[in-house]
């Protein structure tokens, strides 16, 4: 185990006591200072009572659910970094885990140098990540709901697509390297050779230009990427 530059305080929200203490002792060794709750209600009352830099909570909880913990310190105004654990592991999980409000999503069974790799992305990204509600000229996306809009006209974003507008939203006018959003925004730890992120922009431009509005992302070849905006 390697000690980490920043001591982060999480919390853990999991009932079951072999996979928690497991991650206890992996977080801890590595320098966090890690706080249990063993319920989704006791979860959710120390999520209101102390200030953390990320959670890390169990889909399935005893008297509430991770995914409603979720939902309700959402809607409280609670933007602490969440990553959802759970056995149900389907792409239609994954997608309702994020919707909730989670950063992340992680199935079990799983590595413990996966988790902390994962937490450590969510522990890297600005303070700003935690706004759910973006807006960049004509578009505003609602990262709570899961919802876009240009101008007056709904957008029709898949999770991946809504989350590549995410990334680009949040750094309107900067250029963002392909290697960057295979990173942040698939998870990836190297650069495949595949088509992926020409595929996903062709789509996402496609919905954003669909009334014959101008672009707004623009491709700087050799390069990557760039949202402008477009008022």
């Amino acid at each position: 185990m390697r000690a980490v530059e920043t001591v982060a305080r999480l919390l853990l929200i999991e009932d079951d006591e072999e996979t928690a203490q497991d991650i206890l002792g992996d977080l801890r060794g590595r320098g966090h200072v890690v706080a249990w709750a063993q319920t989704g209600p006791d979860g959710a009352a120390q999520a209101r009572a102390e200030p953390f830099d990320a959670l890390i909570l169990d889909r399935m909880l005893p008297g509430l659910d991770g995914l409603t913990v979720l939902q309700q310190l959402r809607g409280e105004g609670h933007r602490v970094p969440a990553l959802v654990l759970s056995a149900l592991g389907t792409v239609d999980e994954r997608i309702r885990g994020l919707r909730a409000g989670g950063d992340d999503y992680l199935a079990k069974p799983f590595a413990l140098a996966e988790l902390a790799a994962r937490l450590e992305a969510l522990l890297r990204r600005p303070a700003d990540t935690r706004e759910t509600l973006l807006r960049v000229g004509s578009l505003e996306i609602d990262l709570i709901t899961g919802t876009g809009r240009r101008g007056t006209r709904d957008l029709d974003l898949l999770p991946r697509e809504l989350k590549l507008l995410e990334y680009l939203m949040r750094r309107p006018g900067q250029v963002v390297t392909r290697a960057l959003l295979f990173e942040e925004v698939w998870n990836y730890r190297f650069t495949p050779k595949s088509n992926l992120i020409d595929v996903h922009l062709g789509r996402l431009r496609r919905k954003l230009e669909a009334e014959g509005e101008p672009p707004v992302i623009h491709s700087v070849r050799g390069i990557g990427f760039s949202l402008m905006p477009d008022d």
